[in-house]
């Protein structure tokens, strides 16, 4: 499992010029599922995504002081298979390390499930659809986690 984690300001998904979904401050994350993914990666990395401290204290000091649960913030999660991308050899990428679409989406849909727990605002992308995604990074913040 891969997740491009961003820092936002605000987020939004648009399908066929309608907006589906949107966050204000938060976190966006990309998701890209592989066929080896367990349940053991998807608790790991929600746990991960809500417990790093990416956002500044209150005196503004500190800017990796609190985690996106700490300050109450949204979550906008959009599922890309191209972050398992291979582009090494020739001119178009191969996708045969990314999850086929029937696991993918069952378990990027565990995954959104997981975040809901944290009881936090979780909005997410339209699994499989050609979306367009406004992300206004905030400071830029762009993490890469893997497992």
């Amino acid at each position: 499992m891969r997740v491009v984690i961003q820092r936002v300001k605000s987020s939004a998904v648009t399908i066929d010029g309608k907006v589906i979904s949107k966050i204000g401050r938060g976190l966006n994350l990309l998701v890209g599922i592989s066929p080896t993914d367990t349940d053991a990666e998807l608790d790991w990395m929600s746990r991960k995504c809500l417990d790093l401290r990416l956002f500044p204290g209150n005196n503004n000091g500190n800017r990796w002081e609190k985690s996106v649960s700490e300050i109450q913030g949204e979550i906008l999660v959009v599922s890309q298979f191209t972050l398992y991308g291979d582009c090494r050899k020739g001119r178009r990428p191969s996708f045969s390390n990314s999850a086929s679409p029937e696991i993918a989406e069952k378990i990027y849909n565990r995954f959104v499930e997981k975040l809901q727990q944290s009881g936090l605002s979780i909005a997410s992308g339209q699994f499989g659809a050609l979306m367009e995604v406004a992300i206004e990074n905030d400071g830029p913040v762009t993490l890469i986690l893997e497992r």
